[in-house]
């Protein structure tokens, strides 16, 4: 079990605090309802979506069954990836990335899966991903002469994500800023290919 101890824990962690704040939300609040926690800059809002991380959406019954399969399939990819990285020693900061995006898409995963049968609205797999942390911290027009979208509204943050999009938002762009460290023997390497082709 050495190597694992940290990554499970963090999985552990990740996933009982997502499934608490989605339950929370799911049994105390009603779709569409809301509070502000920090004023205007942060609110819970109650929300489901039948597709992607973000609200995002992937079309008809048909859709929704398919990314379910799929959100599984690529879970056990990104679980077999994990052992991977700890079996071979590789940086622990990119484990513990890898980490977070496992435990992200399997509290997705648990949603989609479950929750249609836990909450009798749906059958298996047809479940909805619960959302709720709101994040409208700047909202305005563009200026007329703005290209495209010259007098439309603006809003950032606009998507209502949950903690489980959070993880895995989080974990890929610390591996994206972070890869010169984490993979460092395989960026010597390849400098060290290209100095001998240089030298040749």
């Amino acid at each position: 079990m050495k190597g694992y101890t940290k990554p499970l824990v963090l999985i552990f962690l990740v996933l009982l605090v997502d499934q608490l704040s989605k339950t929370w939300v799911k049994t105390n609040m009603y779709l569409g309802q809301e509070f502000k926690v920090l004023g205007n800059w942060f609110i819970i809002h109650f929300t489901e979506n039948n597709g992607m991380a973000f609200g995002l959406e992937f079309g008809g019954e048909f859709g929704k069954l398919a990314l379910s399969l799929f959100r599984i399939i690529a879970v056990a990819g990104i679980g077999y990836g994990l052992h991977y990285l700890i079996k071979r020693k590789y940086h622990r900061g990119l484990i513990l990335n890898v980490a977070l995006i496992f435990a992200g898409a399997l509290g997705n995963i648990i949603d989609s899966v479950f929750y249609g049968i836990i909450y009798k609205y749906e059958t298996l797999f047809h479940g909805r991903v619960v959302d709720m942390l709101y994040f409208p911290i700047i909202k305005g027009y563009f200026p007329n002469w703005f290209p495209i979208w010259g007098g439309q509204e603006y809003e950032f943050f606009r998507p209502v994500f949950n903690l489980a999009d959070a993880a895995i938002s989080v974990g890929v762009i610390c591996i994206l800023i972070f890869q010169k460290t984490y993979f460092k023997e395989e960026f010597k390497d390849e400098v060290g290919i290209n100095n001998e082709t240089v030298e040749e």
